[in-house]
């Protein structure tokens, strides 16, 4: 029998795609907002298109914070985009 591949829904653009091409942005039990890149770790998590696009359109509409249930400060969407860029590049 096939292995069931887990379908996440990108925050950004709502499209469904396999978790393992996705980036997950995680909430920590403590609060803290991570790029979780092991997808491992304990927490809150939201899924995005590892594309810069969906992630900004993500934080547009809010899409990030309703799946994480908290508000993201702004010196914190920078510095998630800067580590996304180079996540990016280092595909």
């Amino acid at each position: 029998m096939a292995k069931k591949i887990p379908f996440r829904m990108c925050a950004g653009c709502g499209e469904m795609k396999s978790k393992k091409e996705m980036i997950r942005v995680l909430k920590t039990p403590e609060g803290e907002i991570v790029i979780d890149t092991t997808g491992k770790k304990n927490g809150r998590g939201a899924y995005i298109c590892s594309n810069l696009a969906c992630f900004q359109k993500a934080v547009k509409t809010k899409g990030l914070e309703r799946s994480l249930k908290v508000s993201i400060p702004r010196e914190l969407v920078e510095s998630l985009e800067k580590e996304l860029i180079l996540l990016e590049s280092g595909n």
